[in-house]
């Protein structure tokens, strides 16, 4: 049974969340817009870009994403655009450090959802390709630091740039141990997925597996 089953959250209550959420971001997009914040207009435009992924899959690609998936990746960068507000921009508080690591652990399990799928889908197309189920427990893991790490990278250049010419930065970094932390709730949405990924993505890995299938026939 999945977890939004477990609690009883109906389809039709996960679309509301949604939507809900979309309207937050755009009001949120105005209010930098008023506050002349530049990283919370660029955050917001991103993140509301990414909620109508889900609708762009599954309409131009048949790839199933149903209410809890669409959620699942709004509230991710909800809450990572949240994080770019009041109480929670600061990570010299409780509340901005518990705010940074739900929102690293949330969006590193969506990095391990699409590792993880895509693996998945590659191993069940073709028999060149075998990845044993323990294998594959350690490869969501690994796939989740690597992304981390470059995204810790890419942080630090970014702010490091912004830093140079005075300009106001998209992205913040507070020094190694945000980073080493920041990393640890990464390692926490990976292990997620490695658990339980297989009840939530069977559909999506075989969709994109059909996809691959027609594809190679194509080429034949």
């Amino acid at each position: 049974m999945k977890l939004r089953d477990r609690l009883r959250i109906s389809k039709r209550r996960q679309e509301q969340l949604t939507r809900a959420m979309e309207l937050i971001l755009l009001g949120i997009f105005f209010i930098g817009l008023d506050r002349g914040h530049v990283g919370i207009m660029v955050n917001s435009t991103i993140a509301l870009a990414v909620t109508f992924l889900p609708a762009v899959l599954e309409r131009d690609y048949d790839i199933p994403m149903d209410a809890g998936l669409t959620l699942w990746i709004t509230s991710a960068v909800f809450l990572h655009v949240v994080g770019t507000l009041g109480p929670y921009q600061s990570r010299m508080t409780v509340m901005g450090l518990g705010w940074d690591s739900v929102t690293h652990a949330l969006s590193s399990s969506l990095v391990a959802a699409i590792g993880y799928t895509t693996a998945r889908a590659i191993d069940r197309h073709t028999d060149d390709v075998y990845l044993p189920p323990k294998f594959m427990f350690v490869f969501i893991l690994m796939f989740v630091m690597a992304f981390g790490v470059v995204w810790e990278v890419i942080e630090f250049g970014i702010a490091g740039v912004a830093s140079m010419t005075g300009s106001t930065s998209v992205l913040t970094q507070y020094g190694l141990e945000d980073t080493m932390r920041d990393l640890l709730f990464d390692a926490v949405g990976g292990l997620l997925v490695a658990v339980w990924g297989t009840a939530y993505l069977t559909d999506v890995v075989g969709a994109v597996e059909e996809r691959l299938d027609n594809r190679g026939r194509q080429a034949d």
